[in-house]
């Protein structure tokens, strides 16, 4: 209803922007129109009628594409929904996303995912996409999938969320022979979960702490089942991609080097920024799985970034909640709202940690559109969606509860100050946000993949 407006929409001259892409940084000026980025270079003027935005001092960045969002539509919409965590994610310079199936009911056939599209179709402010869900017993759903119908299978492989576990060997067997998608899993082992939570509550008397998470969801759960995932895409010779990685010793799993892997990693921001220092400080609201883990766990995740180990930066974007983040734990439910702040948080993280701006675009962007196949999206190119974010390194932002766009209103950056600041955000050519304002419909398109 609302994506052929940019049509109509005034051509855009963007000028003097450090415009950051495919690993250079070069000052330049960009032209928008009909949608698409027109021209990049020194000398261009502007049409008629255009709209001319000085970007003197300004990064702009491709949008961010975030593979791994919990927007709790349909059914959980007490939490989140596409419309408001949308409108969120291009508040944080998110353009497109693509969107989980553990929702209610949860997305295990085609009938069910083509529901999502029309749902999304006029609600989604970021161009989106959505996943299949794999279960022990939908392997001819799974089967039948074809390009562009779903972004990838999710596969939880001892991630226990309702009927969306896949714990059968057989079953697992057979999606990593046969899935025509790339596989995507989150990892960690149930029954060695299991077992801690049961040492842990008898340790504790009942009453655990929430600092016992990381050990309770301890490295040994993550890679115990990050390496089957990892031994099943070889012997199958699948096309794998490892979610929210957080250990060290999972590391050794994936190949160092930036060239075609069959198999690739993911970091999340809260991973990259968080330890387990920060147990003491926010409790329950940096409690998700798999957990935060230690200081050393942190810092070789952002070695593996810069080693390109890990291939993509990602933000499991999970919201809850206040009052059910609030429950004593282990009954508190893990996940943690992330899209609006996730670029401001990369960008802090890399003044301190030495993860470089570039890294930063190629990991929440290019390397996206490159793993999922995605069409003219991921990057600054000409004829390419003009999907992207103007950031002003020195605007300082600072997180209130009124700034604050998701549903459930709070986030675990409550009252922090972030060193710089999202100015404006443009989907499919048209300036969807500028400066905590939201000034279009939404407009995402459902995002195309290469087949």
């Amino acid at each position: 209803m609302h994506n052929d407006n940019f049509m109509t929409k005034q051509a855009i001259l963007i000028m003097n922007a450090a415009i950051v892409n495919e690993g250079n940084i070069l000052e330049e000026n960009l032209l928008i129109k009909n949608g698409r980025i027109e021209k990049v270079g020194k000398e261009i003027s502007a049409p008629d009628g255009a709209e001319v935005i000085d970007a003197s001092g300004k990064w702009l960045l491709p949008g961010l594409i975030d593979d791994q969002v919990h927007f709790r539509e349909p059914g959980l919409t007490h939490k989140g929904g596409i419309r408001s965590e949308s409108m969120a994610a291009i508040a944080g310079g998110v353009t497109s996303f693509m969107d989980m199936p553990n929702v209610n009911p949860p997305t295990l056939n085609r009938e069910l995912l083509s529901q999502k599209y029309e749902i999304a179709k006029n609600k989604a402010y970021a161009n989106y996409a959505f996943y299949m869900g794999a279960s022990n017993h939908n392997i001819d759903e799974i089967k039948s999938l074809k390009t562009g119908e779903a972004c990838g299978l999710k596969v939880f492989m001892g991630a226990s969320t309702g009927n969306l576990l896949v714990d059968d060997d057989n079953a697992l067997e057979q999606i990593f022979a046969e899935s025509p998608l790339l596989i995507v899993t989150h990892c960690e082992d149930t029954p060695t979960i299991e077992e801690n939570l049961e040492a842990a509550s008898l340790k504790h008397n009942g009453s655990i702490p929430v600092n016992e998470h990381p050990n309770i969801r301890s490295v040994e759960a993550c890679y115990k089942s990050s390496s089957k995932a990892v031994s099943l895409a070889k012997k199958h010779g699948s096309k794998l991609h490892v979610l929210h990685l957080t250990t060290a010793k999972e590391m050794e799993l994936f190949e160092a080097g930036d060239h075609d892997k069959r198999i690739t990693a993911e970091v999340c921001v809260h991973h990259l920024y968080f330890n387990d220092s920060a147990y003491d400080q926010l409790g329950s609201m940096v409690v998700c799985n798999p957990a935060i883990k230690t200081k050393a766990d942190q810092q070789a995740l952002i070695n593996a970034l810069n080693e390109d180990r890990i291939d993509i930066i990602a933000t499991d974007h999970a919201p809850h909640t206040f009052d059910e983040k609030q429950k004593p734990y282990p009954s508190c439910p893990s996940g943690l709202p992330l899209v609006q702040h996730s670029l401001l948080a990369l960008l802090e993280l890399g003044r301190k940690k030495d993860i470089s701006i570039e890294t930063i675009v190629k990991k929440t962007s290019h390397a996206v559109a490159d793993r999922y196949g995605i069409k003219d999206r991921g990057y600054i190119r000409e004829g390419y969606w003009a999907d992207l974010v103007l950031v002003d390194p020195d605007g300082r932002h600072e997180v209130t509860p009124e700034s604050i766009m998701y549903e459930c209103g709070w986030s675990p950056f409550q009252s922090h100050c972030f060193d710089s600041s999202i100015e404006m955000t443009f989907i499919n050519g048209v300036k969807a946000y500028e400066n905590g304002n939201i000034l279009t419909e939404p407009m995402g398109m459902k995002i195309e993949f290469q087949s």
